[in-house]
């Protein structure tokens, strides 16, 4: 073996050995940390990291109408915040912070347009020259930051390089947005403004699907800067379909708004139902506010109320029904009114006459409906409450809408009242339950439940559905439900006699050229402070369309109209059904002329 071999033998020997070493000694460092120094080097870890749990929220499902309209959604915001903290904004006398200020400073103000330039700037400079760490972590406004927004400020200089080289970052809210505004909002609901969950309408009946899951991210804090890791990610809530139309609503609303500010009334509200199907395409309801214009506030549809006449038809297909009467009997009025038993029966048209019982509806007549009443029953109020309940009136339904209440008709101890039951008193239903029983003789006699939901929706999976549910096969037998709807053509089209016919002056009240309407009026004192008040009303119109083959039922209700010197159901419920009728058909129909005749064609 040469010199030179054994030379290079000798130092790689000696460098293997000093490597050895080495790492001997890097392998007792650590274990005399693990054990001896272990506390020491956790204290001092401690000092400089911090780490806590946050909420990631979960975006709120969405609901949509019959179209696929959203009608609520939460919508994505952000707050934008700067944290002068980071170490490469503090690098060289703070070199790159004071190169870029002035062009975040502006492009903040293009784009959120909220404040200039140099409010921006003194912002941003104030946290930069803050003395404590909670002044130098700062959000620079208080407007929300929508999405595109965030966007775009993502592409300024040095935002674009990130949160650890700029110090910007945002943090996530959603906001519950309503894209047509009030309309129909009662219904659709509300959220608690703080806590985010829903407290009426299907916001709150559907709370458990459309608040979906929160997320949990753990924020890190690691020498001053701020790291966030997603330990589970938030998962959104269902989404809700609905039965409404955003356009048809907006037709109900704008019908029903013209109306009850003409004339000044507390509030009003319509329902608007498909006849086949029960499903519910409006509803609005209206409140006049301290500023005497009208918002959406209580939800009047499903709150019960004495109908007043309305109800009539309902009594009237009782006796009917149960052979008492016959559609062709006579029955005598008064002027002066009928007394029966301590109670005096009065009629809005004071005549000394003889009606038919079809010439008595279509009048309105209080007297004729408390005669056939107490006189079918031979004033038993067990006997007509069992037939209102064969008719289906006290059957529980479940109406979707939180706070929606069921009928209320008790078996009254005494004779008289049953009498006033006959047109509409001592009975409470919420427009919603009168609609239902309209709509079942509109449905040939088939009363259903109406909807309001068609299904719930999970990541475009059907995981919920929900249809109409049969509440009366059959109301009544075929002859009576003749008779009635009958009785409901006169109530609009006998000029003589029906109450939505026209007015005096032959000015049409449900009357219309363009689709047949059949229906019936009602009017009622309003019970307040222990007592009727005479110069306080609700008046009242339900009742379908096209009469020939119905396609659609619908209700009006208005309370308490101020600068009326007379209270005409017809002329101003009628007439606002009229109004929804006919665009109704405008917008769900074409129009085909048949024989020298309109015909409406659903598109």
């Amino acid at each position: 073996m040469s010199e030179n071999v054994k030379k290079t033998i000798v130092i790689f020997a000696a460098i293997f050995g000093l490597i050895l070493l080495m790492f001997g000694v890097v392998i007792a460092k650590i274990v005399y940390i693990q054990t001896v120094e272990y506390d020491k080097w956790e204290k001092l870890s401690n000092a400089n990291r911090s780490s806590s749990t946050s909420v990631i929220p979960a975006a709120r499902g969405d609901i949509y109408d019959a179209e696929g309209r959203i009608l609520a959604s939460s919508i994505p915001l952000y707050n934008l915040h700067l944290d002068t903290r980071v170490e490469y904004l503090n690098q060289h006398g703070g070199e790159v912070f004071w190169q870029y200020v002035d062009s975040i400073a502006e492009g903040l103000s293009h784009i959120l347009g909220d404040k200039s330039a140099a409010d921006y700037r003194q912002k941003m400079v104030t946290a930069y020259r803050g003395k404590s760490t909670k002044t130098r972590d700062v959000r620079l406004t208080n407007t929300r930051v929508s999405y595109t927004q965030k966007k775009a400020i993502e592409q300024l200089p040095l935002i674009r390089r990130g949160y650890y080289k700029s110090g910007i970052y945002f943090t996530h809210i959603n906001r519950r947005s309503k894209p047509f505004g009030s309309l129909g909002s009662r219904t659709i609901g509300t959220l608690h403004p703080q806590e985010g969950y829903g407290t009426s309408g299907i916001e709150k009946r559907f709370e458990e699907h459309l608040r979906g899951k929160d997320g949990v991210s753990r924020k890190e804090h690691v020498a001053g800067r701020r790291q966030y890791i997603p330990i589970r990610e938030a998962e959104k809530g269902a989404d809700i379909h609905t039965t409404l139309d955003a356009n048809l609503m907006d037709i109900c609303e704008s019908s029903l708004r013209k109306q009850i500010t003409k004339n000044q009334a507390d509030w009003g509200c319509v329902i608007l139902m498909e006849v086949k199907t029960g499903e519910i395409k409006a509803i609005c309801n209206l409140d006049r506010g301290s500023d005497e214009q009208y918002y959406e506030v209580a939800n009047h549809a499903v709150e019960r109320v004495e109908p007043g006449s309305t109800f009539k038809t309902i009594a009237l297909m009782a006796a009917l029904d149960d052979g008492k009467i016959q559609i062709t009997d006579s029955v005598r009025v008064w002027r002066n009114g009928w007394r029966y038993h301590s109670v005096s029966h009065h009629d809005a048209h004071p005549a000394d006459t003889i009606y038919t019982i079809r010439q008595a509806l279509a009048v309105s007549s209080n007297i004729a409906l408390a005669q056939i009443v107490t006189n079918s029953y031979d004033g038993s109020a067990k006997k007509f409450i069992k037939k209102l309940e064969q008719l289906g009136l006290r059957d529980s339904v479940d109406y979707i809408i939180p706070g929606a209440q069921q009928i209320k008709m008790d078996i009254p101890d005494d004779t008289v009242t049953i009498s006033k039951m006959a047109y509409g008193y001592s009975v409470e239903l919420s427009p919603l339950q009168m609609l239902m029983f309209y709509n079942g003789i509109a449905n040939n006699g088939k009363m259903i439940s109406p909807v309001l939901v068609r299904n719930i929706c999970k990541n475009d999976k059907v995981i919920e559905e929900y249809e109409s549910e049969v509440v009366k096969n059959h109301l009544c037998n075929s002859s009576t439900l003749n008779d009635i709807k009958g009785c409901l053509h006169d109530v609009v089209w006998d000029n003589d006699l029906g109450t939505a016919s026209v007015n005096p002056w032959r000015q049409r009240k449900a009357q219309s050229n363009i689709v047949a309407i059949a229906g019936k009026t009602g009017t009622a004192q309003v019970f307040e402070n222990g007592r009727y008040n005479n110069k306080k009303h609700r008046m009242s119109f339900v009742g379908y369309f096209p009469e020939e083959n119905p396609q659609y039922s619908c209700i009006c209700v208005i309370h308490a109209p101020r600068n009326l010197g007379y209270y005409d159901a017809g002329m101003d419920c009628g007439s606002v059904v009229r109004n929804i009728a006919e665009k109704t058909m405008a917008y769900t129909n074409e129009y085909v002329i048949e024989d020298g005749e309109l015909v409406f064609v659903q598109k």
